[in-house]
């Protein structure tokens, strides 16, 4: 064999080797290429996207529910007790980003925050009445009855909580749902005990609802 010849013969086995190291890292960052993309779609993605109507309802029903409970607490900042005005304003403090996060989610799912629709068949939601009874009271009577109404309107968020808990699917409004039941059911208790009030929630208070006493006059035999 001449020179020639072995250069060549070099020249072509160096060009296959080559060829098929080319081929060998194409074909194993192709392999990469789709292990990363099953990793990395659809599943993360879509329970962050993941929702269905129970959780819309939940974020729609919510906010102008928080925001009354907001309205009641700056309410108790000129009228309210010491107790009950610190009550207020971590009220105030936990609901408002309550109602920036379900805003947000709800901007995220293309739905409406549906300020104008009426609420008034909400659960624990007041009445225009019981509002102007709230907002013409001071002092102690404002104490009673801001914390009798705070308790019903807790107790209502409640169970819209659990429904969504029930219903929903949405990791992050089922995350806040959770929230929602235990600091609510928290500050319903404590509630509760500065009412004076343990079980059946018609102690001292009269917790139901105001105007009670008018019908209990000819009984003081228990508190």
């Amino acid at each position: 064999m001449t020179s020639f010849e072995r250069a060549l013969k070099k020249r072509v086995l160096t060009a296959a080797t080559a060829a098929f190291a080319t081929a060998l890292f194409a074909a194993a960052c192709g392999n990469g290429g789709d292990e990363d993309s099953v990793t990395t779609t659809p599943e993360s993605a879509e329970q962050t996207a993941e929702f269905n109507d129970a959780d819309v309802h939940f974020a729609q029903m919510m906010i102008p529910h928080h925001e009354q409970a907001v309205d009641m607490a700056d309410l108790a900042d000129t009228r309210a007790g010491s107790e009950v005005r610190a009550l207020a304003e971590e009220i105030r403090a936990a609901q408002g980003p309550e109602i920036e996060q379900m805003e947000t989610l709800l901007d995220a799912w293309g739905a409406e925050v549906e300020h104008g629709m009426d609420h008034s068949q909400m659960d624990g939601m007041l009445s225009e009445e019981q509002m102007s009874q709230l907002e013409a009271a001071e002092g102690e009577e404002f104490d009673t009855l801001f914390l009798e109404f705070m308790v019903l309107h807790h107790e209502g968020a409640v169970d819209m909580a659990r429904t969504e808990l029930a219903e929903g699917v949405n990791p992050e409004a089922r995350e806040l749902a959770e929230e929602i039941i235990a600091a609510q059911e928290d500050e319903i208790e404590q509630m509760n005990e500065m009412l004076g009030v343990e079980d059946s929630g018609t102690e001292e208070s009269g917790a139901e609802g105001p105007g009670e006493d008018a019908t209990d006059d000819g009984d003081h035999s228990g508190h």
